[in-house]
């Protein structure tokens, strides 16, 4: 029998053309079908099957192939749309366009920021234009089992065996075989490596997807069409063709160049029997014999025909699979076979840890190996399994173990409990190892639901109580455990919510996660959702004895809705242990367990025989710092000397505060200084942990067997990133001290009911921003800054900004005129003279002592506001803000100077921060000199408890009435250069 196959003119249509010999008139002794007439066959053979969705650029490929040429350009323009009348030129993203030129026609396609995203919207204007049919339609189950026949037939043709197809690698593979095994195919392979036919079967019945070994039923009756050129029978379970392949075929494979008689492929057998520990095994393969008969014979099973296999394990891509042995009766009656769904009795023994492994039911003894053919290629693959390899392949089944495998630190990483910012994370983020997880568990991919939600506000008589209203979400985050209170919005659109489904393969729903948080950006509300359900995930996982009850508790506190009938199909089925343990294996005390969570799990682990080395440099860790250190960590033989190093990193950061590292890691760390070294030993962690961080399995193995062992860290503390200073504010105060210094603001402003305001030093932009949601008197405002880069983010903050509040139908501000000037605030410009009140909040640290001082004078004398409000930070107060808790009685009592000595600026960027009695006289000697008086008060803290406020602040008033006279004989240049201006006429 010959099958070609045609393309038709549509693009999703293939015919299958058959030559086929003559029919027998014998029937065959061991078929078990009736015969197929010649016009069935070739009915059956001209089916045409629906291929799955193609992209744009496949249909193009389809239909052009090489004669397809695509050209792609970088783009990179001014760009001005985002802020008109932004005087400082800006670049836009880099982007891309495409050309596309076929013979008919050319097409080009717009701009994206990546590559392959242009090149695919050119290929769909040109099927456009060219009017080529796309849709693509699933089979109905009967189309489907008519195409099922037409594929085994394609199968077992003289085209497929020479096409670089992983079956087509199998089928040559049993050519070298002799007697009846000759080019005998088993069926289990077929129903693992053909996906169309295994696409087809599900069409047929959705049931395949979880119950996977029901395609061999519908193999065999699709093979039973052509039982006059096919061979199977109920006590085979491999089909093989009757004809023999033409002999030119065979000897063009025969004789390809072999460059190895025998490989040697390391492998992993996995005992049924919990008892057995797992061991590693080498198949001695040779070229010219089938990979699968060693397997079998190393299973002890008579061929290949009896060897089932798993699904593959991990990436789509990959060849490492399950290779084991069931009783031939569920072979030959798929439907006898445990399914997952119910506690079945059958013969044989389920294989535990394979089947955890997998996410399928495994029976009898296993081997894990990862060999194989691939498409594209000929040659056998294989790569080398170890143990060490096994138990990574375990520990990533789980929501830590895949955080830990991301960082490469199996013994001292652990999944954050919380989601601060993107720059502090390490390792895959939230949202990908959740996506991980789900294909590991073999469900859909998560569904993510983001929303915008409003927080309305409402003003009292004297608009200066703003609240947020109670029919909206009153929470932004969680800082430390503790949610923190939103502020006042005005804006529809500057808060999200994130919505989580995880969904079978059927799309029945597992678990609905809808936190109550919101957030300011779009990636931290789906990475903090993303975390919140791997989390409970976890937790899960780590104690799978929790009652179904409990289990319903603990998802009500993580804002989680659960459906108990589908999460136990499909998640603990994958888990089928219910005491919590994978495997009874004992080394001492150490016991190997599917609650891969935390190494560290077992009541009355601790750090002992803590030792410091190294004088104290004074740099040491505080919450929400990025430390950096270099460990290695060591199997020890207690009482001898015997040390095996199982664990090494030269730099591993981890931000301090959110559990990324197991927590005797950070205790010890908090108590280090950069430059010190730390010498440790705690009890064994679970043997899991030891096996996915050691290389040599063989002598850690030795070593646990025979000896008392316990676990040795050498931590070195490298370096320390400071946290920024807004997140050590953050960690203590609620709003935080930059929401309360502008509420601080806007409070004055309406006392003084001031219409035109300046903020000298006004950076990005955010105190400007922040005003326009407050219903202040406010009718002009400027900022001035010497940094073009923050000017430009300024503009286009406000520009978008003042954009949506005029779009509004209620008018939310008085703002008729906002400017932004380039310049240093220690020079005086005309045009900014004499305005109702300036602000400077956290500007003068940041420059030097001297240049601070000068700014006091050139603004009384020069810019000469009625009110100018000065913040800048305690010095004092850092202390409590980089121990993340408030100061000890015995703190209190302690020498001053010692503890400020302890204490750092608050940010990398601050030249100096001054004392409360220094800013004092600073602001009192300034007010003297320029007729203004000086009221002194401040936020974070009280100026009634030590130590005072957290950022201190002098507001200067001098009187409404007082002639100016200054401007006279100021120097009235103007230094200042106007980069954006906005005009509520103009709009």
């Amino acid at each position: 029998m010959t099958v070609k196959v045609l393309q038709t003119s549509s693009p999703s249509l293939y015919v299958f053309q058959t030559s086929l010999p003559a029919l027998s008139t014998q029937p065959t002794k061991d078929s078990g079908c009736s015969e197929l007439s010649l016009m069935e066959t070739r009915e059956y053979l001209a089916v045409a099957l629906k291929k799955p969705t193609l992209t744009p650029k496949a249909i193009i490929h389809q239909n052009f192939g090489n004669k397809a040429s695509y050209v792609v350009e970088e783009v990179r323009e001014v760009h001005q749309t985002e802020c008109p009348g932004l005087s400082i030129p800006q670049m836009g993203p880099c982007l891309y366009r495409c050309t596309l030129q076929l013979p008919e026609l050319s097409v080009i396609s717009g701009t994206f920021k990546k590559k392959k995203d242009a090149e695919q919207s050119a290929a769909e204007i040109a099927i456009e234009k060219l009017g080529i049919r796309t849709e693509a339609i699933d089979p109905t189950p009967q189309e489907a089992q008519r195409s099922l026949v037409a594929r085994i037939a394609y199968l077992f043709s003289d085209n497929f065996l020479m096409c670089d197809h992983p079956l087509s690698g199998h089928i040559r593979a049993t050519l070298w075989s002799k007697g009846d095994l000759c080019g005998s195919l088993p069926i289990t392979v077929i129903a693992v490596y053909d996906a169309k036919l295994i696409s087809l079967c599900k069409c047929i019945n959705p049931e395949v997807e979880s119950a996977p070994f029901l395609v061999f039923s519908y193999i065999k009756k699709a093979t039973a069409k052509f039982c006059e050129f096919l061979t199977t029978s109920e006590q085979n379970l491999w089909i093989r063709r009757k004809n023999p392949y033409p002999q030119d075929i065979l000897e063009s494979f025969m004789v390809e160049d072999v460059s190895q008689d025998c490989i040697q492929v390391a492998a992993i057998r996995i005992p049924s029997s919990v008892e057995q520990s797992i061991e590693a095994v080498t198949l001695h393969i040779s070229l010219k014999e089938y990979y699968l008969d060693i397997i079998a014979d190393e299973l002890g099973v008579e061929d290949a025909a009896n060897i089932l296999i798993s699904r593959n394990l991990g990436k789509a891509s990959s060849e490492t699979r399950l290779f084991f042995t069931a009783s031939k009766s569920y072979l030959l009656d798929p439907s006898k076979f445990p399914n997952g769904k119910e506690n079945l009795h059958f013969e044989g023994c389920l294989n535990i840890r394979a089947s955890y492994l997998s996410g399928q039911d495994i029976i009898g003894d296993a081997i894990l190996a990862s060999i194989g053919y691939t498409r594209k290629s000929r040659d056998l693959f294989y790569e080398d399994v170890t143990v060490q390899l096994y138990h990574r392949m375990l520990l990533g089944k789980t929501p830590g173990g895949i955080y830990k495998l991301s960082r490469e630190a199996t013994l001292v990483a652990e999944l954050p409990s919380r989601f601060t910012t993107k720059a502090n994370w390490r390792g895959s983020l939230p949202r990908d190892i959740l996506c991980m997880f789900c294909r590991q568990q073999r469900l859909s991919e998560p569904l993510f639901s983001i929303t915008n939600h409003p927080l309305k506000t409402s003003s009292g008589s004297s608009g200066s109580c703003l609240k947020v209203a109670e029919s909206d979400t009153n929470v932004i985050g969680c800082v430390n455990g503790t949610s923190v209170a939103a502020s006042p919005k005005l804006s529809d659109s500057d808060v999200f919510k994130c919505e989580i489904k995880l969904l079978s393969r059927c799309g029945d729903l597992i678990l609905l996660c809808s936190p109550k948080d919101c957030y300011k950006k779009q990636n931290d509300a789906v990475q903090n959702t993303s975390l919140t359900v791997l989390s409970w995930l976890n937790n899960h996982i780590k104690g799978m004895t929790v009652p179904f009850e409990q289990l319903y508790e603990t998802a009500d506190n993580f804002n989680i809705q659960i459906c108990s009938k589908n999460i136990f199909r499909e998640i603990l089925a994958g888990q089928p242990i219910h005491n919590g343990q994978l495997n009874a294996i004992r080394f001492n005390k150490v016991v190997e367990s599917t609650c891969m969570n935390s190494p560290y799990d077992t009541p009355g682990n601790g750090v002992k025989s803590l030792r410091i080395d190294g004088q104290d440099s004074g740099v040491c860790p505080c919450n929400g710092s990025l430390p950096c250190i270099r460990y290695s960590v060591s199997l020890v033989v207690e009482g001898e000397n015997l040390k095996e190093v199982i664990e090494v990193c030269d730099e591993f950061e981890f931000e301090v505060g959110v559990g990324s590292v197991v927590s005797y890691v950070e205790e010890v760390v908090m108590q280090m200084s950069v430059g010190q070294c730390a010498y440790f030993t705690m009890n064994l962690p679970t043997s899991d942990f030891i096996f996915a961080s050691a290389g040599d399995s063989v002598k850690i193995l030795s070593l646990l067997s025979s000896k008392e062992c316990c676990m040795e860290y050498e931590i070195s503390l490298t370096k320390v990133a400071e946290p920024p200073e807004e997140r050590m504010e953050q960690a203590l105060f609620s709003p935080p001290l930059s929401k309360q210094r502008v509420e601080f603001a806007v409070r004055h402003i309406l006392e003084s009911h001031a219409t035109t305001l300046l903020d000298f030093g006004c950076g990005s932009g955010s105190l400007l921003e922040a005003l326009l949601n407050y219903p202040t008197s406010l009718e002009k405002i400027a900022g001035v800054d010497i940094s073009l880069k923050g000017l430009s983010r300024a503009a286009k903050v406000l520009n978008s900004k003042l954009g949506k509040i005029f779009e509004a139908d209620v008018q939310l501000t008085n703002i008729k005129s906002v400017i932004l000037y380039e310049g240093s605030i220690t020079n005086f410009g005309s045009r900014l003279h004499g305005f109702d009140i300036g602000t400077c909040l956290e500007v003068i640290e940041h420059m030097d002592e001297d240049l601070a001082c000068l700014f006091g004078d050139v603004a009384l004398s020069f810019f000469s506001p009625r009110i100018l409000i000065v913040s800048t930070p305690n010095f004092e107060y850092n202390v409590v803000l980089q121990k993340a808790n408030p100061p000890t009685q015995e703190q209190e009592e302690s020498d001053e100077k010692t503890l400020l000595q302890s204490c750092k600026f608050r940010n990398h960027d601050h030249k100096f921060e001054w004392t409360r009695e220094q800013f004092r006289q600073w602001a009192s000697d300034l007010a003297a000199r320029h007729n203004y008086e000086v009221e002194f008060s401040g936020v974070g803290g009280s100026a009634d408890v030590e130590p005072g406020f957290a950022s201190q602040i002098a507001v200067f008033k001098r009187d409404w009435k007082l002639e100016d006279e200054l401007l006279k004989h100021a120097d009235t240049e103007h230094h200042y250069n106007v980069i954006w201006e906005w005009n509520s006429k103009k709009e």
